[in-house]
């Protein structure tokens, strides 16, 4: 029973939360297990790095740890900045009200003036009647009529900013964190490390994988674009505090379309509102700094590196604090030349705010910690009876101590769509290839997926080539999310990890990575579809999205593949799943 060590103690803790049960002896565990979830202050990277390293899970590496010190110099600055950034935005909220204060005072009087007919005021009404005519003379036939409300606008913003004074400045963020370096190498782990220090320090913070955050952006544009359609729809409405003016419904009517003009000049370029809504949304009574960990950051089409410019670029702007990952440096990052001057402009922001590491190992840990571990008893191959006879007494084994029934379950995935799950039990899901990999499905419903169930069953996995190479590029995009979220992932398979890639049939597999973000949104369509479509929103989204990617991007997607199936089934990597899957954490959160 050696073997199943892991797994058991996995079971066992979700059996115990899901029961509800008391028992002494198990709630002793689950507190030690949780104690540093719970303790007040978390150990930091470089500490949590050399306890692995003492406790032989992990072989010492100079780079990781140079890493590891540079992560726990970071954090160390956070403190004092997150006391700055809530001071910073108590000073921002007041500076907002007593704006919008003066800002109503400045309609108002317009408004008085509009009531008496004497909109400009009557000693200069002469002389500007004589500008007025001077400039209908210039005037050219085709001026737009909003012209006058833009010129208003900014002349009553002049007033503001003399009347109440600029946006308050916000303190000086610490530099961030940018690794780079080959698959396998640490980069992954070490952020993860950084994260769980921020725990008791920093309230705004984030971790997202590259596919999660690209669907994220995605939703809040789609939702930002149908709020637009709505609020349009709404313009003949009067808000109540215009309503209750003491002026007659023509002047009402006017302060109404300043009003909506200074909303559509606020919300013109979408990703920046977008920007301030990507952390912030969870704890949006909350001040203080914001910390974004972002995992495998990529430029694989247009639309991706218009986001990230847009969304990272004003996050970095106003204070955010960036660790991310990735397999290229900056500057290698767009190798085919998409969208070059705002790519460069982009780079810029990275290099001025991050500090940019290259982790500069070539050995791929996970592999070598799986070397050292023999029982790789979650992976069963090939598809024959033995193989299959032990994925089935696993199956049975988990159900059996979960004790719960087997059933069929529909979980919620993005944008109000929903996936259904042939087989669940509390927690724990069976699905095979075909279900997963056959169909349109990508990144949000394999998030879905990971986010529900912290154990995975995965049957029938066949060796892939050419001739299924679609069905390939969603499986990539499955163990990425499975991974992210820390599921353990039980497999039975037609092949070694090693060789699951290999096959040959209509040729080997090319182009790994493009296949990666695709997810239906509406009407069975693909996302990469529904924006290239313009069908997401009803205007100002991109018109075309097209993948363009180097041999040498696919062979990162493959590498990483293999490298994190390998790591899935260690003990290092199953041991974490209770303390690390959401399912886990939601549960201990509401005990």
């Amino acid at each position: 029973m050696r073997k199943f060590s892991s797994m058991a103690s996995l079971l066992y803790l979700g059996l115990y939360i899901q029961r509800g049960t008391y028992n002494k002896k198990v709630g002793i565990n689950v507190l030690r297990s949780y104690s540093r979830l719970l303790s007040p202050k978390p150990p930091g990277p470089l500490m949590q790095y050399r306890k692995l390293i003492e406790e032989g899970k992990l072989r010492w590496d100079p780079n990781q740890e140079r890493i590891a010190l540079a992560l726990e110099n970071l954090l160390g600055r956070l403190e004092q900045y997150e006391k700055d950034m809530e001071e910073y935005h108590v000073n921002l909220a007041n500076w907002e009200k007593k704006r919008e204060y003066e800002r109503r005072k400045l309609l108002m009087e317009e408004a008085e003036l509009k009531q008496q007919g004497d909109l400009l005021g009557s000693v200069n009404k002469n002389r500007n009647q004589i500008l007025e005519r001077l400039m209908l003379w210039k005037k050219p036939r085709n001026v737009e009529s909003g012209v006058g409300k833009w010129v208003s606008y900014l002349n009553r913003e002049r007033k503001l900013d003399s009347l109440v004074g600029r946006r308050p400045t916000a303190p000086p963020a610490p530099k961030g964190v940018y690794i780079y370096g080959n698959v396998g190498s640490g980069k992954t782990m070490l952020m993860d490390m950084f994260y769980c220090g921020t725990q008791r320090i920093v309230k705004h913070r984030r971790r997202f994988h590259f596919h999660e955050a690209m669907l994220k952006i995605n939703e809040h544009m789609h939702q930002f674009w149908k709020n637009q359609v709505e609020e349009k729809s709404l313009q003949s409405n009067i808000s109540s505090w215009i309503t209750s003016l003491p002026f007659d419904m023509k002047v009402k009517e006017w302060v109404a379309a300043e009003e909506r003009y200074k909303q559509d000049v606020q919300m013109k370029d979408i990703l920046p509102a977008v920007a301030d809504k990507f952390l912030m949304e969870w704890h949006a009574d909350q001040r203080g700094a914001s910390i974004l960990c972002f995992d495998e950051i990529q430029t694989v089409d247009v639309f991706a590196i218009v986001a990230l410019s847009g969304i990272l670029s004003r996050l970095l702007s106003t204070g955010t604090v960036l660790v991310a990952t990735s397999n290229r440096a900056p500057h290698d990052l767009n190798q085919d030349g998409m969208q070059w001057e705002l790519f460069q402009k982009f780079v810029s922001k990275l290099e001025k705010h991050c500090e940019i590491i290259a982790i500069g190992s070539e050995i791929d840990y996970r592999r070598l910690i799986a070397q050292r571990c023999m029982d790789q008893v979650h992976y069963f191959w090939p598809l024959d009876g033995g193989a299959l006879t032990a994925f089935e007494t696993m199956w049975e084994q988990v159900t059996n101590q979960l004790g719960g029934k087997i059933t069929s379950y529909t979980i919620p995935v993005m944008f109000g769509r929903t996936l259904e799950v042939p087989q669940s039990c509390n927690g724990v899901a069976r699905l095979t290839f075909e279900y997963l990999c056959s169909r349109p499905l990508g990144a949000a419903d394999y998030i879905a997926v990971a986010q529900n169930y912290h154990t995975v069953f995965i049957s029938d996995i066949p060796v892939m080539s050419m001739r299924i190479r679609d069905k390939a590029r969603r499986f990539i995009t499955l163990i990425d999310e499975l991974y992210n979220y820390h599921c353990c992932l039980v497999c039975s398979a037609a092949s070694s990890i090693d060789d699951l890639f290999q096959g040959t049939e209509e040729g080997t597999l090319f182009d790994l990575e493009s296949f990666q973000f695709e997810t239906e949104i509406e009407g069975g369509k693909l996302r990469r579809n529904v924006l290239a479509e313009g069908s997401v929103s009803s205007g100002g989204s991109p018109t075309g999205i097209i993948s363009m990617l180097s041999g040498q991007e696919e062979m990162f997607a493959f590498r990483r593949a293999v490298s994190r199936l390998i790591e899935m089934q260690t003990p290092l990597y199953l041991e974490g799943v209770h303390s690390l899957h959401p399912f886990f954490q939601n549960k201990i959160k509401s005990m």
